[in-house]
C-alpha cells in the first residue's frame, strides 16, 4: 500500500525528490522528450544529459575526469575509439538482459563494459541536381581525378567524427601508407577540408549554397532530407555514392562509469535505452540504425540502405595507429607535404 502511495504521489507532485541520473553523451544524442518523461516518472529517476561535444571530446573529458566522474553513465562512444576507452578502465560490466535481443554482430566487447545501442554509416553523398547528367564516380580512386576532387568536400578527421570515420575508409581501402597517396592526390587535385559536418554541409555542399556537390556524411542523410522537406520532396534530392567499401562501418555503445553511486539507477538506464520502443525511437531522433534485431525502421528509412560492402578495421589497429595517421593525414593535406615527408619528418 505505501508502495502504491508513493508511486502516486510522485507522479502528482512530480520529480523533485527523485534520484538523479547523469549521462553524458555527445552533442549528436536525442530522443523524443515524451519518452525521456515517461522513463523519469515510471522509475523516480531524473536523467540530466551533459553534453560532452564530438565524440572524441567527450570521450576525453570522461577519461581526465575518471578519479572523480562527472556522470554515472557514457553514451557515444564508437568503435573508432573503442579500445582506446576500455585500456582506460572507464567500465563496470553489465550484461543487461536486453543484450540477447541485439544483433551480434555490433558486440565488439564480449566482456559487455559497453553495450551497442546503434549504429551507422559514414559514405559521400552527392546532390542530384548539380550532377545531373554527369556519370558518378566508380570507385575511390575516382575521386582523385580533378574533375571530382574539386567537387568534394570532407571533414578535418582531427576535429570530427564522420572526417575520422573517412580517413579510416581511405585506410581500410588503399592500407597503410598508400592511403597517403590517395589524399595527396585529392589535396592536389582541389579537394575541400571543413573543420567538421555541420560545415560542410550547410555551407560547402551545393543543396544548401555551397560549391561542392559531392560531401562526406551519412548513408542516412537522403532520408533525412525526404523527411525534414515536410512534403517538399517525395524522393531524397541526394544519394549515397554506392561505390565499393565507401562506407565506413561505426557502433556506438553505452557504458556505465566506474565511481558511480546510482549503479541500480544506471543499469535501468540501460536496459531502458536498449527497450524496442526506445530503440524504435533513434532512427528519427539520430538518424543511425538500431542496434536491436526487432525495432522497426520508420518507412522514410527505405531511403536509407544499408551498404553491402562497408569499409571497417579493427578497433585494436584504429587505437594503435589512429594518432599517427591523423598526423600524417595532416601534414599532407593541410601542409602539403608529400607522403614521403609526412612519414619521415618529426
Amino acid at each position: 500500500m505505501w508502495k502504491k502511495l508513493a508511486t502516486i504521489l510522485l507522479l502528482v507532485f512530480g520529480l523533485a525528490y527523485a534520484q538523479e541520473l547523469r549521462v553524458l553523451t555527445h552533442n549528436s544524442f536525442a530522443l523524443s522528450k515524451s519518452l525521456i518523461q515517461a522513463f523519469e516518472q515510471e522509475s523516480g529517476i531524473k536523467l540530466r544529459f551533459i553534453k560532452g561535444g564530438d565524440a572524441g571530446e567527450t570521450l576525453n573529458k570522461a577519461i581526465l575526469t575518471k578519479d572523480a566522474p562527472i556522470a554515472d553513465v557514457l553514451y557515444g562512444v564508437d568503435n573508432t575509439f573503442l579500445s582506446r576507452a576500455l585500456e582506460e578502465d572507464l567500465f563496470i560490466a553489465y550484461a543487461s538482459p536486453q543484450v540477447r535481443t541485439l544483433r551480434s554482430e555490433l558486440i565488439l566487447d564480449p566482456k559487455l563494459r559497453v553495450i551497442p545501442v546503434d549504429y551507422g554509416y559514414v559514405t559521400i553523398n552527392y546532390d542530384k541536381e548539380a550532377l545531373q547528367g554527369n556519370a558518378l564516380p566508380k570507385t575511390l580512386e575516382d575521386l582523385t581525378k580533378p574533375e571530382w576532387a574539386a567537387r568534394l568536400v570532407v571533414e578535418n578527421p582531427a576535429t570530427s567524427s564522420p572526417g575520422l570515420a573517412f580517413l579510416l575508409t581511405t585506410v581500410a581501402n588503399f592500407g597503410d601508407p598508400g592511403y597517403l597517396d590517395f589524399w595527396a592526390k585529392l589535396r592536389d587535385g582541389g579537394v575541400k577540408v571543413a573543420k567538421g559536418w555541420s560545415e560542410a554541409y550547410f555551407s560547402d555542399f551545393t543543396r544548401y549554397g555551397g560549391d561542392r556537390p559531392l560531401v562526406v556524411s551519412y548513408t542516412t542523410s537522403p532520408a533525412a532530407e525526404v523527411y525534414f522537406s515536410e512534403g517538399k520532396y517525395q524522393t531524397p534530392p541526394t544519394g549515397n555514392l554506392n561505390v565499393p567499401k565507401a562506407a565506413f562501418f561505426q557502433v556506438e555503445f553505452v557504458g556505465i562509469l566506474k565511481g558511480t553511486k546510482n549503479l541500480k539507477a544506471a543499469q535501468k538506464f540501460v536496459d531502458w535505452l536498449l527497450s524496442k520502443k526506445v530503440q524504435e525511437d533513434i532512427p528519427l531522433n539520430m538518424w543511425v540504425y538500431p542496434a536491436r534485431r526487432d525495432a522497426a525502421l520508420p518507412p522514410v528509412f527505405k531511403y536509407a540502405k544499408i551498404p553491402a560492402h562497408p569499409a571497417k578495421l579493427d578497433p585494436g589497429t584504429i587505437r594503435e595507429k589512429r594518432s599517427r595517421w591523423i598526423r600524417e593525414w595532416t601534414k599532407v593535406v593541410l601542409q602539403g607535404l608529400s607522403p614521403k615527408e609526412a612519414r619521415t619528418q618529426p
